[in-house]
């Protein structure tokens, strides 16, 4: 079933931002602080067992100096620099294995896999801890984790760890750094919005069905995936539900997507209950730069899936071209 507006109401749904007080300041101060740390990322090369690609295992310091793992694969003939896709992760998994990202280094790209700190699962496996701790209880899972203090929050750390992959990348050799692509899915949508509008100076974004943005209407429409998390603290923490939605504001998409430049591709379907179609209409209306939108009618949280794919190839190819062989 359709979860969500009529399409004729999306495609005008351009709701008020929820921008908080200070935001440009609380991420400066944000990304300072990261940026005190040394960035010292690491690429060790490995064999993966892929003969047509160069694999290395990456580490550099995100939120907090603390040290993020990833994946860095580029083609073994090619000749360098490079444009890169900087690839983000949905919710409750980690980086996997290097054979499970081939698609960008196929089509001739190089590609960094960042890992998501705190988060794995026994068929997404990841490798980085968040050491970091929180005051306010909370919930299973990380949406509601620090959710009383920007400060505090879970995704004030994530968030910063995914422009810190940004810089990782732009540090290698080869690659271009004029020509870095973000993408993403569901959270790994979110990282890619909150990147464009955080990061100047990318040449695109791949946004596809963007979890974290209008979440103040996403709370309200669905119970299903991690916007459930909140429901369920709500209904036991009654008197911190305005406190709670004031500190989430600083990381809604739609605060960022009025602040990016990149030309961007998004996705949403018709049939998401996880990640409500009106809340990426939302992100795609308040975005500021160049923009297209696929939206899949009879798909759901999957979106378009592999013909998504073959969407951001194109899109991709007519930002660089095709790459050199």
């Amino acid at each position: 079933m359709f979860t969500d507006l009529p399409l004729d109401e999306l495609r005008t749904y351009r709701p008020p931002l929820p921008e908080p007080p200070g935001f440009d300041a609380f991420w400066e101060r944000t990304l300072a602080e990261a940026r005190a740390h040394d960035l010292a990322a690491r690429f060790t090369a490995l064999d993966a067992g892929l003969a047509l690609l160069r694999t290395y295992d990456v580490e550099f310091s995100g939120f907090g100096g603390h040290r993020i793992r990833g994946w860095f694969l580029i083609p073994r003939t090619a000749a360098g620099p490079l444009p890169c896709i900087v690839q983000y992760l949905g919710y409750g998994g980690g980086r996997r294995r290097p054979h499970d990202w081939l698609l960008w280094p196929a089509a001739g790209y190089a590609t960094l896999v960042m890992d998501v700190r705190g988060q794995s699962g026994p068929d997404r496996p990841g490798d980085t801890p968040d050491p970091a701790g929180y005051r306010n209880p909370g919930v299973p899972g990380r949406l509601t984790q620090g959710l009383l203090d920007p400060d505090d929050h879970y995704y004030r750390r994530l968030f910063t760890d995914a422009v810190r992959a940004v810089e990782a990348a732009r540090g290698h050799a080869e690659v271009d750094e004029e020509r870095m692509v973000v993408a993403g899915h569901s959270q790994g949508g979110a990282l890619a919005l909150a990147v464009t509008g955080l990061a100047p100076g990318l040449a695109g974004a791949l946004i596809d069905a963007p979890f974290l943005t209008h979440i103040r209407r996403a709370v309200e429409v669905t119970d299903a995936g991690p916007y459930g998390e909140l429901g369920r603290y709500f209904a036991g923490a009654r008197d911190h539900v305005d406190r709670a939605l004031a500190t989430l504001d600083h990381f809604d998409g739609l605060n960022f997507a009025v602040r990016a430049a990149a030309p961007a591709l998004f996705a949403t379907a018709l049939r998401d209950d996880v990640v409500p179609p009106s809340t990426g209409f939302a992100a795609y209306h308040h975005y500021a730069g160049e923009k297209e939108l696929k939206v899949w009618r009879f798909n759901a949280h999957e979106t378009g899936g592999t013909d998504q794919r073959t969407a951001e190839l194109a899109f991709v190819r007519r930002l660089f071209g095709r790459p050199a062989a």
